[in-house]
């Protein structure tokens, strides 16, 4: 029994999904511009110590790729969820993962950034250090017109200011302010990725579309093709009987064997399946073989196919409706002996197939031949099934009897190869 949540196939829908290959990618593009661009910053304002902050910069920004790549996983929690569903998603992960990454990059710069803070502050005539509570001493030169917060006796008369910041607040201060930061660098980068789900999500329902375009396709396809069979099966049973009824075993026999050989070409392949120009003649020469047995000494077939044009590609059991209907309305009606020529040329990028009889229009001139408009309406249909408006087909009386041109464009063969010119 089918649940709700199966499909004809058994199987839960497809969801659309971002390839991991794709988030991979826009991760470590977020990151190398944020390292690229710290490391720019970092040159610029020439804080010094540049292989010590450099790898500290490239550790950080390959634990940003790591914590990035968990927020991608919890976000995926929410892809078959509402457009609204994922943008509130995005607001509240990326805060733990803005957190997240700042600690890391004070965790990787914590036993470096003192250093560059001296060297900054020795730049500028100034003496940092800590004293037993934590809190920064800014030693001053005497002269330096700062504001003067005391002049102990155990600095030898040298002014400092004493900046009464614990480390736990500053650190606490730095990591919001550095958090804030990443915050919106995090949430840029969920609004990429919401982005690329939504543009995934409408490839797949094209996608969808084509499968169900292509499947009704091929459904019309298979419906068109095997309307050919039961009516061919039934002459064919028809000429057996005859020959029962009359004792021609052996004849019999040989059109058994025809129509064993005919029925496992055509019903083998698939009915969507095109086959070479060559393969198409070959099955309309064993049905003509068959027929051949009704009409011993009223069928002729002829067959013109160029070297070139073998492996061109058709539609499978195109010409049948059109070869069968040659039969019945110009050899079956007359004594005399009836000509069916299949042939094939190129025009350009076009490939033509005419089926052509001498075997005369009862109906006069311009007139199709009793029931062949239901057989030119299969082949225009899978036509246009296969090839839109690229394909034609052209049925009427010709000088000698009738004629169908077929044109369709011309695949599966090998350009001909210009011919050399050999300087003198």
């Amino acid at each position: 029994m089918m649940t709700s949540d199966e499909t004809l196939g058994g199987s839960r829908p497809e969801t659309a999904r971002v390839p991991a290959r794709a988030v991979f990618a826009s991760i470590v593009g977020l990151w190398l511009c944020y390292f690229i661009l710290n490391t720019i910053r970092a040159e610029m304002l020439d804080l010094g110590f540049s292989q010590e902050l450099l790898w500290r910069r490239g550790l950080t920004s390959l634990m940003g790729v790591g914590i990035t790549g968990l927020l991608w996983i919890m976000l995926r929690l929410f892809d078959r969820r509402p457009l609204w569903a994922k943008i509130a998603a995005a607001l509240v992960l990326a805060m733990p993962t803005a957190v997240l990454l700042t600690q890391a990059n004070a965790l990787a710069f914590s036993d470096i950034m003192d250093q560059v803070n001296q060297r900054k502050a020795a730049e500028q005539g100034l003496d940092l250090s800590r004293d037993e509570n934590g809190d920064l001493v800014v030693s001053l030169p005497p002269r330096s017109g700062a504001f003067v917060t005391a002049m102990p006796e155990e600095t030898g008369g040298e002014p400092i200011v004493v900046l009464r910041q614990s480390e736990n607040e500053r650190s606490r201060l730095r990591i919001a302010e550095e958090s804030f930061g990443r915050y919106f660098m995090m949430l840029t980068w969920c609004a990429l990725y919401i982005a690329m789900l939504v543009g995934q999500k409408a490839r797949t329902a094209e996608r969808r579309e084509a499968q169900a375009r292509e499947a009704a396709r091929a459904a019309e396809l298979r419906s068109l093709r095997y309307q050919v069979n039961p009516h061919f099966l039934f002459n064919t049973f028809n000429s057996l009987s005859a020959m029962v009824l009359t004792d021609r075993a052996k004849e019999a026999e040989k059109m058994i064997q025809t129509i064993s050989r005919f029925y496992r070409r055509s019903l083998a392949d698939d009915p969507t399946a095109d086959v070479t120009v060559a393969e198409e003649f070959d099955l309309q020469r064993l049905y003509l073989d068959i027929e051949a047995v009704r009409f011993p000494k009223r069928l002729r077939a002829v067959f013109d196919l160029p070297e070139d044009l073998v492996e061109a590609r058709m539609p499978g059991m195109l010409l049948q409706p059109i070869v069968e209907n040659s039969v019945k309305h110009a050899v079956a009606p007359v004594k005399r002996e009836v000509t069916i020529t299949l042939s094939a040329h190129a025009e350009g990028d076009r490939l033509v197939i005419v089926v052509a009889d001498d075997g005369g229009v009862s109906e006069g001139p311009g007139k199709t031949r009793p029931g062949f408009g239901i057989g030119l309406a299969n082949v225009r249909d899978r036509l246009q099934a296969s090839f839109g408006d690229a394909a034609q087909i052209a049925s009427g009386p010709s000088v000698e009897g009738f004629a169908t041109r077929i044109t369709i464009p011309l695949t599966g063969v090998r350009p001909k190869a210009e011919p050399r010119v050999v300087a003198a």
